[in-house]
């Protein structure tokens, strides 16, 4: 079983057999604050007790069940979980201690106000919780937490955490896949769902179900990890779909790329000429500061958050011919702590707020509609063909799996060989300072 500890005094009946009778148990620490404990009699079988800390140097001391010393134990191991166990109960070690630890989170449950068994709606508002407490942008949380909600709650939700078994967590997700993509709407409309209609449609839809299980079984670990269930086995046996992480093909060729930037207003322009420039993300440019760019080093540096909520930094070295004047111009006599990019009511570009402009430019340019993200996939593609991996990754995997598609080999050339030229005009309203 999954998180027991072995103790060589108390995991067997002859081990126990070796040890003098005493009325103060043997114990042994399991977690801190939580110690399973062996009182052994004159005669007969002994007890196991546990002993949990309540706080202000004080514990609570319960005898459980009766260890297999004289007879066998009452369950298996895996029965033992959903068992409503009682003292008279013949137990293992390793049984004794997941009646431990589910009477210690059943009372942590109880001091915290949760009334009735742990479910999977638990196990999310938990997770989320975490995820703010660790710094996690309330954007990113609560537009996960609204897939969530959407997508697994209706179904999953009601289920108690440790009666989860895989073949639940597996009819769910297969059933994800046969329902399709969620189309949207009107307000109190009842849901739709979008069929595949081919293997593509098929391969993209396993991939987004792939991505809602990463959430669900994040949840779950750290439930895992913070006791509220003694083991993960269940949701360990599910794998995710293999092989259905597609090729990102799609991106805009150099001349729909200058009629987009054409198209764009003032202020957004500058921010998709950036993006098609460095191939940073939307998020990263919005937050770029006038001291990120080093017009002597020739880079400007982003950060991105990762999954785990750290912040990176990684400079993008600059192709001289065009994105290094663009910067130089656009930084030009400016502090250095302000942000490059603002909108044009001295607003920063928050999220969400490059929508709208960008369908707009994609519409006035006669271009299919792309969302910004596909101005990095634009970058990287031609880079990429070029000979460059400088995609602000820490390794060449991601490329390769996403572009690779694009060149037979990595060409190795310096990034002025390898970046896109989009022949953007620049703004002769403004220049840099001699």
């Amino acid at each position: 079983m999954a998180r027991t500890v072995k103790n060589a005094n108390l995991e067997t009946r002859t081990a126990r057999g070796r040890l003098s009778p005493r009325g103060k148990p043997y114990y042994y620490t399991l977690d801190p604050g939580l110690h399973i404990g062996y009182r052994k009699p004159r005669t007969g079988s002994g007890k196991w007790v546990v002993r949990i800390y309540a706080g202000n140097q004080d514990y609570t001391t319960d005898t459980i069940a009766t260890a297999d010393d004289t007879s066998d134990a009452t369950f298996k191991d895996t029965e033992v979980v959903r068992a409503q166990l009682k003292e008279t109960d013949v137990l293992t070690f390793v049984q004794a201690q997941i009646l431990a630890r589910r009477l210690r989170d059943q009372r942590s449950r109880t001091s915290a106000g949760i009334v009735g068994p742990y479910t999977v709606s638990d196990t999310l508002a938990d997770y989320f919780t975490f995820l703010r407490s660790e710094g996690r942008p309330d954007y990113l949380v609560d537009a996960t937490s609204r897939r969530a909600g959407a997508l697994i709650e209706p179904n999953l939700g009601r289920f108690e955490l440790s009666k989860l078994t895989t073949q639940t967590l597996r009819t769910w997700r297969d059933d994800q896949v046969r329902m399709g993509a969620r189309i949207r709407v009107a307000e109190g409309e009842t849901q739709r769902y979008r069929e595949p209609e081919d293997e593509e449609a098929l391969r993209a839809r396993r991939a987004s179900v792939n991505r809602i299980w990463a959430t669900l079984r994040a949840a779950l670990n750290h439930a895992f990890r913070e006791g509220h269930v003694d083991s993960d086995r269940e949701w360990r046996k599910l794998k995710p779909f293999k092989g259905v992480d597609g090729n990102r093909t799609e991106y805009l060729e150099v001349s729909e790329a200058a009629r987009l930037v054409n198209a764009c207003d003032p202020d957004f322009r500058l921010l998709v000429e950036a993006a098609l420039a460095t191939g940073g993300r939307y998020s990263s440019l919005a937050n770029v500061r006038v001291r990120d760019f080093s017009a002597n080093a020739g880079t400007v540096t982003l950060r991105t958050r990762k999954g785990n909520g750290s912040l990176r930094s990684f400079p993008v070295v600059l192709e001289r011919d065009e994105a290094l004047p663009f910067f130089k111009r656009i930084c030009a006599g400016r502090a250095d702590d302000e942000l490059i990019f603002r909108r044009a009511d001295g607003e920063p570009w928050s999220v969400g707020r490059q929508v709208e402009p960008m369908k707009e430019a994609c519409q006035r340019a006669r271009i299919k509609s792309v969302g910004f993200n596909q101005l990095r996939h634009t970058w990287a593609s031609h880079a990429v063909m070029n000979g460059t991996r400088n995609l602000g990754h820490r390794d060449t995997r991601v490329v390769e799996l996403h572009y690779g598609h694009l060149a037979e080999t990595f060409l190795k050339k310096a990034i002025n060989e390898g970046a896109p030229r989009f022949g953007i005009t620049a703004d002769k309203k403004i220049a840099a300072l001699r």
